[in-house]
């Protein structure tokens, strides 16, 4: 038979499963039932005329297929994080390779070029100094 846990757990899923299937029974009678199995099996029975072991096993059932939608979800939340997990580690690894190589080339330019990288350096540190200097007297 259904726990109060249970019920409490999958109330919204069960209230709306049993409006659907006993539609004489109101809102009023599920807020009087709500929490309390024993009253809520009370209210069907007296309102449908169902038998009381009819009754506990729907909503059994109900519970249970409320358990293992919840369950898929969650399996199915779990694959989607370790799959974006996976694109996150592959996409970091492909940028890594690639700074390296960058930073490898640039070393290489180095080597291969020494007087016109040291150029190339002392020419953005005087444009960074007219740049920043600009930007202090304009304050």
């Amino acid at each position: 038979m259904i726990s109060q846990q249970e019920l409490q757990g999958h109330w919204n899923q069960i209230k709306g499963q049993i409006k659907s299937k006993w539609g004489q029974i109101s809102d009023n009678d599920l807020s009087q039932a709500e929490g309390n199995v024993e009253r809520l099996i009370g209210f069907i029975q007296q309102k449908t005329g169902t038998a009381r072991r009819d009754v506990e096993e729907l909503l059994d059932r109900w519970t249970n297929d409320g358990s293992k939608q919840v369950n898929r979800m969650a399996d199915s939340a779990r694959q989607y994080a370790q799959q974006a997990g996976e694109s996150v580690r592959q996409s970091y690894d492909e940028v890594s390779q690639q700074m390296r190589q960058g930073y490898e080339q640039a070393e290489e330019t180095i080597r291969s070029r020494p007087a016109e990288s040291i150029s190339v350096a002392f020419g953005a540190g005087i444009i960074t100094g007219v740049v920043l200097t600009l930007l202090m007297r304009s304050r």
